[in-house]
């Protein structure tokens, strides 16, 4: 299970960090993906975090500003996301893959988390 936590509103410029808590056994090795889904757009990665996490990918639009991390327990994965920008307004979503399918590919997480609101105003 996935539990997404930690959008809000906040003014361009500021920062939010996102949580998404990982619960039961399926997740005993688990690739990590941040996406986010702005109303009338398909949803898009934001974040890429593999499970020996190696190789992060970012989004272009969010290099230098956002941060995937992962606590040592490996059950609770972050997305700090500094300098925020009214584009960045979006539902934002984690989920999460177990198998060794390429990572960068959307439709290979099977599991999602429910998704939590960002809105940053100008």
């Amino acid at each position: 299970q996935l539990q997404a936590s930690g959008g809000g509103l906040v003014q361009a410029g500021g920062s939010l960090r996102l949580s998404c808590a990982v619960s039961g056994s399926t997740f005993r090795a688990y690739d990590m993906g941040w996406f986010r889904q702005a109303p009338g757009k398909e949803r898009e990665f934001v974040a890429i975090l593999p499970w020996r996490g190696d190789r992060i990918r970012y989004r272009d639009s969010v290099v230098g500003r956002f941060r995937v991390s992962r606590n040592s327990a490996k059950d609770t994965v972050w997305l700090q996301m500094n300098s925020l920008k009214p584009e960045d307004t979006a539902i934002y979503y984690c989920a999460a893959k177990t198998d060794s399918s390429p990572v960068e590919e959307i439709t290979n997480y099977f599991y999602w988390g429910q998704g939590t609101q960002v809105t940053v105003s100008s």
